[in-house]
């Protein structure tokens, strides 16, 4: 049986040491540790409900070793839409275009259209579609998730026109 290992890094803004499994991946790591809005669904990287912010950049946690998160930082969809403007606006759009729908997916698609609006994505349809195609929908509602981050864009171009 393997022995943990102590990783550091930066969760949500603020310092944390965990004791990690080396095989053990970023997502198992959250969860045990209370981060339950980062989801479980495949655990093989394909369908995007774990996805959080490492360093800046979009990953599915599923599949990135706890380990390798020495020293860096780590962003959830709870930690992203408490602290930024972005993610304020984009949780309040999920709510009113009724993106949320079951819940299972919207952390990864919130994170994901952080992402998307963090790295200067506008209010276009095609490239939000295109942004998110890494996350799935079971619940197949697209469209309301695509209205959510078009809008917040939308809100974000007119906030800097002035």
């Amino acid at each position: 049986m393997s022995q943990r290992v102590a990783v550091s890094f930066k969760i949500n803004g603020k310092e944390v040491t965990l004791l990690a499994l080396p095989e053990q991946s970023l997502l198992r790591l959250l969860r045990e540790n209370g981060y339950v809005e980062v989801k479980c669904g495949c655990e093989e990287g394909d369908c995007g409900t774990c996805t959080v912010l490492l360093d800046g950049l979009s990953v599915k946690s599923c599949v990135t070793p706890a380990c390798a998160c020495e020293g860096h930082e780590v962003w959830t969809a709870t930690g992203l839409s408490l602290q930024e403007r972005i993610g304020q606006l984009l949780r309040n759009n999920f709510a009113k275009y009724g993106a949320s729908q079951c819940g299972f997916c919207t952390p990864g698609m919130v994170v994901t259209g952080m992402n998307y609006l963090m790295n200067g994505g506008t209010a276009d349809r095609h490239a939000i579609r295109a942004a998110i195609s890494g996350n799935l929908c079971r619940c197949t509602g697209y469209q309301k998730i695509i209205d959510a981050i078009y809008y917040t864009a939308k809100e974000l171009q007119e906030e800097a026109a002035g």
